[in-house]
């Protein structure tokens, strides 16, 4: 059985413990990640500190080439780390599934070194020069999930890279293996300590945030969690970028096309199996279609083949752990005794591995923990109403802010009900849909800071100003 080890100071260390990693689809150990302790912590964190210095005075177009190589060298190695991927976190290999996910962080990375952030004139006369520059921060802890594991992680540590600082990444202990893969293979064409990693158990996550060498944290991960980084972090003042949980609500307006929007309400709650932050998670659809809405969705369900990740057919896989497995079979089992209707799935078959099937269920409800709280699984809430008045009012009373959709035929109507979202992306007869160049991020509990595209990119600089 494979060993991995963690990548400090340009170097692969071998563990001195380690723990099992599991395929989601059967069970089976798939390797061994080590478990690092508090030394490791402060080994990796030395590392970058070091190699700050000179990653920081390193010409901005060399920093960008540097990045550029990274996609590269994950490029040259995309259908191992795929492999790998799915066979620890049991998204399918096609579809939006794990070789959409290793195109998606060679995408994000070569955009990302063609960004700049060239200094600001405000001031340029008689009384002087006056300039706004943005500097790295320093070290940058990262802390990603098990859910999509190196996109996430290129988003983290490239725009922190590119903008002149080093990095220590730790990832889920639910699925590490594909993360220290893909950093020992980015970390080869960067200085020594500039990209670290180390993995461990629940414990190493709080080291991290509390760790004074460390300036600044991005962390994705849950509402809950993302409120003990803060308070965590507080006692060094580190800087942060938070991109946590959502419960985002779509609104089917009542001139929208049931068999028009099917597949991308589908896709919009399903993808990944619905373990997605901003994926679709409570639907609302009008009355005059409620039931042409639930018809479509159930027999576009019916078309979508769910199996072992590893199939070259299947397009959904299983979900990623125990504990997410049995949240989503309670949630849909305390809807349906408090009257909601299952329309398809509902009842897992049993045996190996974590395989829930696609749920729809209607006649959901506020108060069902279905529709109140993120789900993060293959069920989705179909929730009637009569007032879109009254609909905006209901997707609103959420304590997240991800994002939203609105579907209707006639667009200009459907940019006016989204605008009226509080949610940190709206969108227009599709959901989910993010890209590089776009800002992207949360209101109310679902995050502080943005991340994608040059204001992404700020989140990983302080400014100075330079007064002439």
């Amino acid at each position: 059985m494979t060993e991995f080890g963690h990548f400090i100071d340009g170097t692969t260390i071998a563990g001195t413990r380690h723990f099992p990693v599991r395929n989601p689809a059967n069970s089976a150990i798939l390797g061994h990640a080590p478990l690092a302790d508090a030394a490791t912590l402060d080994a990796a964190v030395a590392a970058a500190a070091r190699a700050f210095a000179g990653w920081s005075a390193t010409p901005d177009a060399d920093r960008a080439a540097a990045v550029s190589r990274i996609a590269d060298a994950i490029e040259r190695h995309a259908e191992e780390l795929a492999q790998l991927l799915t066979a620890e976190q049991g998204k399918p290999l096609n579809g939006t599934g794990s070789r959409f996910e290793v195109q998606g962080a060679i995408g994000w990375t070569r955009y990302t070194a063609s960004l700049a952030l060239a200094p600001e004139v405000i001031q340029d006369n008689a009384a002087g020069r006056i300039e706004l520059h943005r500097r790295p921060i320093g070290v940058v802890g990262s802390i990603t999930p098990w859910n999509w594991p190196l996109m996430i992680a290129v988003w983290h540590f490239v725009p922190a890279i590119r903008a002149g600082n080093t990095v220590v990444l730790k990832p889920s202990p639910l699925t590490p293996l594909s993360t220290l893969r893909m950093i020992e293979i980015a970390g080869a064409v960067l200085p020594p300590g500039v990209l670290n990693v180390v993995t461990g158990d629940d414990t190493l996550g709080p080291l991290m945030t509390a760790h004074p060498g460390i300036a600044k944290i991005a962390f994705t991960g849950s509402s809950a969690t993302g409120r003990k980084v803060m308070e965590s972090a507080s006692a060094t003042l580190k800087r942060l970028t938070l991109e946590l949980g959502g419960n985002d609500a779509g609104i089917v307006l009542p001139d929208a096309d049931p068999a028009a929007i099917a597949e991308g309400l589908f896709w919009g709650a399903f993808i990944n199996s619905g373990q997605t932050c901003a994926a679709l998670k409570r639907l609302y659809v009008h009355d005059d279609i409620y039931d042409a809405v639930c018809d479509a969705l159930v027999d576009y369900a019916a078309s979508v083949p769910l199996g072992d990740g590893a199939g070259e057919d299947n397009l959904l896989g299983p979900l990623q752990n125990e504990a997410q497995f049995a949240k989503v079979a309670r949630f849909v089992d305390e809807a349906r005794a408090a009257g909601a209707r299952v329309l398809t799935g509902g009842a897992p078959s049993g045996g190996a591995g974590y395989f829930y099937p696609v749920t729809l269920v209607a006649d959901a409800r506020e108060g069902m923990r279905l529709v109140d709280e993120e789900q993060f699984g293959t069920a989705l809430p179909i929730i009637r109403y009569s007032d879109v008045e009254d609909a905006i009012a209901r997707a609103n009373a959420s304590e997240n802010g991800l994002g939203g959709s609105v579907w209707s035929s006639d667009r200009a109507r459907a940019k006016a009900v989204a605008a009226r979202l509080e949610c940190g992306t709206a969108w227009i007869n599709k959901h989910g849909a993010i890209q590089p160049d776009v800002p992207f991020g949360g209101v109310k509990h679902s995050g502080i800071g943005t991340s994608f595209g040059r204001q992404g990119l700020e989140e990983f600089t302080t400014i100075q100003i330079v007064n002439d």
